[in-house]
């Protein structure tokens, strides 16, 4: 698959925050077929695409790219990553406000968090439309702010791509993230300098 390919079937959101990541592992959670875990590969990073979709998982694997089944939210099983393991970990469309903790205990001290998910008001355009599954107003905000993550760049609102949503995303890091690696005018030579 050829990069052109790789980032056109990825959010624009990751895309955008995906190569400020520094080298290391990387986690796309709930990965579906893989299409931010062939992203992150292509950057570089060894993946581990976790999700509990075996057909899922076939059709995600690929180069660089490390496959685990699991359901996380089977509540017997443990947490399958040790803290500070992943230099970034990406989560899209799937909230399970349990597995938040674990989540930003496993990124690296200068990792990045970057998450983009349904919010409150998406039932008015269908699915996801259990409150479960739908952030609540600012809630990316206040679970970085509780995990004394710092926030390089956050929305709330809606969206018509690739379909009619309301939704969240947020991009942040750990505290040893130096500020001016947030190149957030998509420098990339600036970005390829630091590897």
């Amino acid at each position: 698959m050829t990069d052109a390919l790789t980032n056109a079937d990825a959010s624009a959101w990751i895309a955008r925050f995906a190569p400020l990541a520094r080298r290391g592992e990387a986690l796309d959670l709930a990965c579906g077929t893989g299409r931010h875990a062939r992203l992150l590969a292509a950057l570089g990073h060894p993946v581990v695409a976790l999700d509990r979709d075996p057909e899922a998982l076939a059709a995600a694997a690929g180069p660089g790219i490390t496959t685990l089944e699991f359901d996380l939210e089977d509540g017997t099983v443990p947490w399958p990553f040790e803290d500070g393991r992943f230099a970034v970990i990406v989560v899209t469309n799937y909230l399970h406000r349990p597995l938040i903790p674990a989540l930003v205990r496993s990124l690296a001290p200068g990792g990045l968090l970057i998450y983009e998910t349904f919010a409150g008001g998406n039932e008015a355009f269908g699915r996801p439309s259990k409150p479960a599954f739908l952030l609540h107003e600012g809630e990316l905000l206040r679970q970085a702010a509780a995990h004394h993550l710092r926030v390089l760049a956050f929305e709330d609102g809606f969206t018509s791509v690739p379909k009619a949503a309301m939704v969240q995303r947020l991009c942040a890091c750990g505290a040893d993230f130096a500020r001016e690696d947030a190149r957030l005018d998509g420098g990339a030579a600036a970005t390829e300098a630091r590897f």
